[in-house]
């Protein structure tokens, strides 16, 4: 069951003929929240009311400021707005909670063209194959790994001797990274 998204991901979106006019429209538009659209054309015709001429001199758009993505994971004022809203809204998450914290911990790790190509490729389900393990440290991955495992052969006993972080580490070394909040697992 998916759970409403309750993050924030709002745009400023800027006009290159604007900007280099210095006109009215230089700042850009007010914030959008990219949750409050069903699609571009509904963005197109808030931009439209807040007075951009999207057939004149505010034709070629720009991200002007953003907030919600990591900052260092694209150059943000280089992307489309268009683009940026259609693979958000392809990829779920901004619909859904849990893809928006898999989004964000995979743009630790890797860059906005990484997702996008992972969006191009599998639409909705960009995700599969990634899990999180929110809070969890090596030790704690290791643990989870090993208790998964049907035929531990290792008594629970003799298990306070065992190195769960360094088992955590060896288990997930070619696929698991961690990140702020914990690991994420991305088969």
């Amino acid at each position: 069951m998916e759970t409403q998204n309750t993050h924030q991901l709002t745009v400023i979106i800027g006009s290159w003929g604007s900007y280099n006019e210095c006109n009215e429209k230089a700042l850009g538009s007010n914030w959008l929240d990219l949750h409050d659209f069903d699609d571009w054309d509904s963005i197109v015709l808030e931009l439209k009311k807040q007075g951009f001429d999207l057939d004149g001199i505010d034709e070629e758009l720009f991200i002007q400021d953003i907030e919600g993505l990591p900052s260092n994971c694209a150059s943000w004022d280089y992307m489309s707005p268009q683009r940026l809203f259609n693979t958000l809204k392809e990829s779920g998450v901004l619909e859904c909670s849990h893809k928006h914290d898999v989004m964000l911990a995979y743009l630790e790790i890797y860059s906005w063209s990484d997702f996008e190509s992972l969006v191009d490729s599998n639409g909705y389900y960009w995700d599969d194959g990634i899990n999180l393990y929110k809070g969890f440290n090596w030790a704690d991955y290791g643990r989870e790994m090993f208790d998964a495992c049907e035929e531990r052969g290792l008594s629970d006993r003799l298990q306070d001797f065992f190195d769960f972080e360094k088992y955590g580490r060896y288990i997930g070394d070619c696929y698991c990274h961690e990140y702020s909040e914990g690991i994420i697992e991305i088969m």
